[in-house]
C-alpha cells in the first residue's frame, strides 16, 4: 500500500543466497504483460525499453532488491512483476521471479454534517441533515449515523451517494438523514465513514441538538 503522490516501495523478495554480484544479473520490473517499469542490465540502468510513464520515476535499491516508484498515482495501481536473470553461457537464465500488488490510498476529508433546511427547529417536525466527505481513495464501504441521547446510541445506515472525479479518480460521498426533532433531551448526532478493515473509520464533529 502507498499513499497517493508518495513513494511506493515494491520488493523483489530476492534472498540472493549465492551472493551473486549485481554485475552478473539483469533485473526487470514490469507491470502487466507489456509495460517495462525498470531495467538494470549487469549493474547498469537501461532506459531504452521503459514505458514512457515510468521514465525518471523509478529507483532500484540493489542492496534491498526494492524498487522505489516516485509520486505514485491511482493509475499505478496493479500487479508488478520482478524478474531476475543470471549471466550464463549463451542466453541469460531466469533465477528468480516474484509479484506484488500495489494499492493506492488517499485520505478522505473529515466527514462534515450540514443542515438541509432553514428556520428554527420545532418539536415533532423533521430534521434534515447531510454528511459529506471527499478526496479519498479507494471507494469507502459505508456511512453510518450515530444518534446519542442520555445513555443510548442508535445507529442508522442510509443510502450513500458516491461520485468519482473523472480526472483525479478520487471519490466523494454523501448520505442524508431525516428524523423527527428530538424533544426534552440533549441529542448528539455524528456521522461515521467506514473505509474498510485496514483503513479504519473517520468521524464527524458531533452536532448537539
Amino acid at each position: 500500500k502507498s499513499f497517493l503522490n508518495h513513494t511506493a516501495y515494491l520488493s523483489c523478495y530476492f534472498p540472493n543466497s549465492q551472493k551473486t554480484d549485481v554485475k552478473d544479473l539483469r533485473v526487470f520490473w514490469q507491470k502487466g504483460a507489456v509495460e517495462v517499469v525498470h531495467e538494470v542490465n549487469y549493474g547498469q540502468e537501461k532506459h531504452d525499453n521503459l514505458s514512457p510513464k515510468y521514465v525518471n520515476r523509478t529507483k532500484m535499491d540493489m542492496d534491498r532488491w526494492t524498487l522505489q516508484l516516485l509520486n505514485a498515482g491511482i493509475v499505478d495501481e496493479g500487479q508488478y512483476k520482478c524478474i531476475i536473470q543470471q549471466r550464463d553461457k549463451g542466453s541469460p537464465k531466469v533465477i528468480h521471479t516474484s509479484e506484488c500488488l500495489l494499492h493506492i490510498i488517499a485520505n478522505y476529508s473529515q466527514p462534515e454534517i450540514a443542515w438541509l433546511h432553514a428556520g428554527e427547529l420545532k418539536p415533532n417536525e423533521y430534521l434534515n441533515l447531510s454528511c459529506s466527505s471527499s478526496g479519498g481513495y479507494p471507494e469507502p464501504k459505508q456511512m453510518t449515523w450515530l444518534i446519542s441521547h442520555e445513555n443510548t446510541t442508535h445507529t442508522l445506515t442510509h443510502h450513500m451517494d458516491i461520485s468519482q472525479d473523472a480526472v483525479t479518480k478520487l471519490y466523494s460521498v454523501t448520505t442524508k438523514l431525516n428524523i423527527t426533532v428530538p424533544t426534552n433531551t440533549l441529542t448528539n448526532i455524528s456521522c461515521l465513514l467506514h473505509l474498510g478493515e485496514q483503513l479504519g473509520s473517520l468521524v464527524s464533529v458531533p452536532l448537539g441538538i
